[in-house]
């Protein structure tokens, strides 16, 4: 099953994947599904995006199963990046990015709402120059 908030993304998942259930949850607010209801989540590039970021975290360890796993992806921001760049380049003032993670970040936030074996890797691109955090943790 795949979830979204934007309808125009559920229309392109269905065209490419016509077998699979997508359905459309709300911006805000509770997931609609049953606490425990899967083994296996993926957010990929939606947490910089969260306003609510606990909120969202909590809601999402709520509908996983007890062993569950999270994977997630988001943009990296190191300090070499952010020196590099500046912090207007990847957070504009009128952009959707609305955090900035590190990989100690990301293992932070991931420990602080209950999640356990926190794993968060750096990848694509040079060493220290990373664009991608990839991180997987169990409930």
């Amino acid at each position: 099953m795949g979830v979204d908030v934007a309808e125009a993304a559920l229309v392109r998942a269905q065209a490419r994947n016509p077998s699979l259930d997508f359905r459309l949850v709300p911006f805000e607010g509770p997931l609609p599904f049953e606490d425990g209801s899967f083994e296996f989540a993926w957010a990929s590039e939606v947490i910089e995006h969260v306003a609510d970021t606990a909120r969202w975290l909590s809601e999402v360890r709520r509908v996983l199963i007890s062993t569950g796993r999270l994977l997630v992806t988001t943009p990296s921001h190191g300090r070499l990046r952010l020196l590099l760049g500046g912090v207007e380049r990847y957070s504009e003032p009128l952009g959707d990015h609305l955090h900035l993670y590190t990989k100690r970040s990301l293992r932070s936030l991931l420990h602080e709402f209950g999640f356990g074996e926190v794993r968060v890797s750096a990848v694509d691109g040079p060493p220290l120059l990373r664009r991608s955090l990839f991180a997987r943790a169990r409930r």
